[in-house]
């Protein structure tokens, strides 16, 4: 090969590794906030298909059990901010409940999820929330889920039972299903949304005692601070929010 074409290669390769840089960047541009949110609760309550029919919605008649921890991410639009929510299905069963656990920290939001056809994934619904409780932020906004809303005629979980643990709890909630798409995608973003509100009420909390503290003469600039977690096998690390915040409680 002459050293005239070895040269075009390398321009060419030079070229569109720029091109690409590019457009990695305009990507990360685009993002306003990336949001770390977990889905917790008992094995084969359906989180995983919870996650899936949110972030591509998709749903599998012969899903497997999650082992360890697993992630997928969508990006929306809220009050014209760009977020990126980092959500992570963590395994229900007991065995990993160790490994799971360090996943918590850094979550600014959690789906605790249980199924309305099964009354003891209910019952445990208060171990796990004091487990998240436990290890993620001690302000996290959580929205209680009760999925397989489609079998009905099955139901073993009054819905007037899981609405009084939610209030007492001072959790969001709502009735789903992945198999039909039913509220999925109403309930992630409501959760995403109270969690955009929270980050933005403290981000004018940090701006207004700067302003009294005379901190916005030196050109301060209000930042999310990143977190770094190691992640088995297929993902090697990741980024989440690690703002402090008050969660605003409600029940729908």
């Amino acid at each position: 090969m002459s050293s005239n074409n070895m040269n075009k290669e390398q321009e060419y390769k030079m070229r569109e590794e720029i091109e690409m840089e590019k457009n990695w960047q305009g990507e990360e541009a685009e993002t306003d906030y990336v949001f770390k949110v977990v889905v917790v609760g008992d094995s084969a309550v359906g989180k995983s298909q919870l996650l899936g029919r949110f972030a591509k919605d998709e749903f599998f008649f012969d899903s497997k059990p999650t082992i360890g921890v697993e992630f997928q991410t969508r990006t929306v639009t809220i009050k014209r901010k760009r977020i990126k929510a980092q959500i992570w299905d963590t395994a229900g069963q007991e065995r990993y409940r160790a490994v799971t656990s360090a996943y918590y920290r850094g979550a600014l939001g959690a789906m605790l999820v249980y199924d309305i056809t099964r009354r003891p994934t209910f019952d445990h619904v208060a171990r796990w929330l004091d487990e998240l409780r436990a290890h993620a932020d001690g302000s996290i906004v959580v929205m209680l889920i009760g999925n397989k809303a489609d079998l009905a005629q099955k139901r073993d979980v009054p819905t007037d039972d899981a609405i009084a643990f939610a209030e007492e709890q001072g959790l969001f909630f709502s009735e789903s299903s992945a198999f039909s798409g039913e509220n999925v995608e109403s309930a992630f973003l409501q959760l995403l949304e109270e969690v955009y509100s929270v980050v933005s009420r403290k981000a004018l909390e940090l701006d207004e005692a700067r302003r009294l503290n005379g901190a916005n003469n030196n050109g301060d600039v209000l930042v999310l601070k990143g977190t770094q977690l190691s992640v088995v096998s297929e993902v090697s690390m990741m980024e989440t929010s690690a703002l402090r915040k008050g969660t605003q409680c409600a029940c729908s």
